[in-house]
């Protein structure tokens, strides 16, 4: 069992920037990839960026492209989003997820944490 810690979320203003982490603990710990997702009050989970965990190829939703950026660190079984440029549709509680392989869903989940943008 694989479990994810986030951490680094808040209240910004807009224009402003965060770092967002997730800390993987458990089992050897060896995803295909590590993502984030977002969800808004009252809207539906999306995908917001993931990355391959052994080649390091990411992937990012058109909505954070150019201002987001995921990243990870393999020694620390962390992996990091860092949002710049934040604007208040950005507000959304944060989840961290993992997955075993290319062809299946995400199917470890952290249990979020809010990141708040004012205008």
């Amino acid at each position: 069992q694989v479990q994810l810690v986030e951490s680094g979320g808040g209240l910004v203003q807009a224009g402003d920037s965060l770092r967002l982490s997730c800390a993987a603990s458990g089992r050897t710990f060896s995803p295909y990839d590590m993502g984030w997702f977002r969800q808004a009050p009252g809207k539906e989970r999306e995908f917001v960026a993931r990355i391959n965990w052994s080649r390091g190829r990411t992937y990012y939703a058109d909505s954070v492209k150019g201002r987001f950026t995921i990243s990870r660190d393999n020694a620390k079984n962390t992996v990091y989003l860092q949002m710049n440029s934040l604007k208040p549709e950005d507000t959304a509680i944060y989840y961290c997820a993992a997955r075993d392989t290319s062809w299946s869903d995400f199917n470890s989940w952290g249990q979020g944490t809010q990141v708040t943008v004012s205008s």
